[in-house]
């Protein structure tokens, strides 16, 4: 009579004190052997197979005994067949719909069938019950450590592609991945630019050298998760729930909320085989249209794509325009000793300015902060002595903590604002010296497109003449070279020494005492 075999091993602790899956399938073997079996099939399931795949695999036996009439299944014990009471059930089905039908369980030295006695029924039922309760018991423990992990402020699971585990076992922590995490934040930087589409993202990123710990290309939609995860700059997301982790940040949160702006945005980068430095940048001067760019044979020309019946027809090339914008960037270099004077007093005015601010914000920052952290210190008080419900401190405490994290995250904009005002006062030095010199040292595309940014309010294009709009701060720059170089002499009390300071910044103050300061573009434009 044929018949079945069914090995199961669902832990790695299991696979290692002498549960295996070969010895499992030698005992199995030799039973049925004894029996006078013939072995149609066998039905192996390793501890590395998900719950889903064990079901699978369960329903593949029942599918496969039914189709090939066969009348007997041979496994270990009970729990090695089911551990559930759905399976169970169709076991039971299986049986009633024949009285030839057995299931052997070798080490219970049980045989299973529609004629069992009751008794044998019973203690059928009880086991599968004793096994259920087994794995809900299993569940809530697993549910629990991960609770607690979490609480401790690690993640309960393989950290993501950046990071690596380390650590003895029940004591396992994430740390950085010297190897992998550049990469990963050179990947968070290229995107937060809005240059990149996800599908070309990937392809540089893979020619970068990032791979998968399995040494594959990142798949767009592993990217798009891996660029979604708030683990990165600090946090922990587990079961839709944020909170916060112990582990060190690879990057901003700044940078974070700037590539999910870019992800969650209606233009959102779409896939191009080329990159193009004007991409984006120049409007046509008639039709308002953006000019597209396009190569051919080598070189690259752009064009308006005659938006609402526009006339311009003039293909003009790259070098052509970068040589236009490149004597806008030389019109702002000062030669005059008594105007370089004046630009840079300005500056060192703004950022003395800008010290004071900063350092009375902080002020204020700290302030709300210590009374923030009171509040949490006298809520664990009136805990300890029960003048509060569990309910109302959790709510109480989780209130605070929100607060305080919100404070500290301000307290570090502030910081990173200072460093940009000071890289743009640096930047607008510089221009104003040698703004050609400082051109040709940006030797990526990326960078030239940034120093665009930084100058230009407006590129647009007449035909084949290049229009510059230059940014508030450059335009007086440009003024006063404009000044110097004509036959006037430029009044120097007479041109504004506000224009490159930061606007007025106020600070309100909400209810409950934390601080939000709200600040405005630090320059216009």
């Amino acid at each position: 009579m044929k018949t079945v075999l069914f090995a199961r091993v669902s832990s790695r602790d299991q696979e290692e004190t002498g549960y295996s899956l070969p010895s499992q399938e030698k005992l199995l073997k030799e039973y049925a052997e004894k029996k006078g079996f013939k072995i149609a099939k066998m039905f192996s399931i390793s501890e590395s197979a998900g719950g889903k795949f064990q079901r699978k695999a369960f329903d593949e036996m029942l599918d496969y005994v039914r189709k090939n009439d066969i009348k007997s299944i041979i496994c270990e014990k009970v729990d090695r067949l089911t551990r559930n009471l759905k399976s169970a059930v169709l076991i039971n089905e299986w049986l009633n719909e024949n009285a030839e039908r057995q299931v052997h369980f070798v080490k219970e030295n049980c045989i299973l069938s529609k004629d069992s006695k009751s008794n044998d029924k019973f203690i059928w039922n009880i086991k599968v019950s004793t096994a259920q309760y087994y794995i809900d018991n299993l569940s809530e423990e697993v549910k629990k450590g991960q609770k607690e992990k979490i609480a401790q402020g690690w993640l309960p699971q393989k950290p993501p592609l950046g990071y690596k585990t380390t650590g003895d076992k029940g004591h396992k922590i994430h740390i950085i991945d010297e190897e992998k995490a550049p990469l990963v934040k050179k990947m968070f930087d290229l995107y937060a630019s809005g240059n990149y589409s996800i599908k070309k993202l990937s392809e540089m990123m893979f020619g970068e050298g990032l791979r998968t710990y399995g040494g594959n290309r990142l798949c767009k939609s592993r990217m798009a998760t891996l660029l979604s995860d708030p683990f990165y700059y600090g946090k922990m997301r587990w079961n839709n729930d944020i909170s916060n982790g112990e582990q060190e940040p690879l990057i901003s949160e700044e940078l974070f909320n700037q590539v999910q702006g870019v992800l969650r945005g209606r233009a959102t980068p779409k896939y191009n085989k080329h990159f193009y430095m004007f991409s984006g940048l120049i409007k046509c001067n008639e039709c308002e249209g953006t000019i597209t760019w396009e190569e051919h044979k080598g070189i690259t020309y752009g064009h308006c794509n005659h938006y609402r019946n526009c006339s311009q027809k003039v293909w003009v090339k790259q070098p052509d325009i970068e040589k236009q914008v490149l004597e806008g960037l030389g019109g702002l270099a000062i030669n005059d000793k008594e105007i370089v004077d004046w630009v840079r007093n300005v500056l060192k005015e703004g950022h003395k300015e800008k010290i004071d601010y900063h350092s009375s914000s902080l002020k204020e920052l700290n302030q709300g902060l210590n009374r923030t952290q009171k509040r949490i210190d006298n809520l664990y008080d009136d805990k300890v002595d029960e003048k509060i419900s569990i309910d109302f401190y959790e709510r109480k405490f989780k209130e605070y903590s929100k607060e305080k994290e919100t404070i500290f995250s301000t307290i570090k904009k502030q910081s990173e604002a200072s460093d940009k005002y000071s890289e743009l006062g640096i930047k607008i030095y510089e221009l104003s010296q040698k703004g050609l010199e400082v051109y040709e040292k940006k030797k990526l595309p990326l960078e030239k497109r940034r120093l665009f940014n930084l100058a230009f309010d407006k590129l647009s294009l007449d035909g084949d003449r290049l229009i510059l709009d230059y940014s508030k701060a450059f335009e007086v720059l440009f003024e006063a070279v404009s000044a110097t170089n004509s036959s006037k002499v430029p009044n120097l009390a007479k041109l504004p020494t506000n224009i490159f300071e930061l606007r007025d910044l106020s600070t309100k103050t909400t209810k409950n005492g934390a601080f939000s300061p709200v600040s405005d573009t630090m320059l216009p434009g």
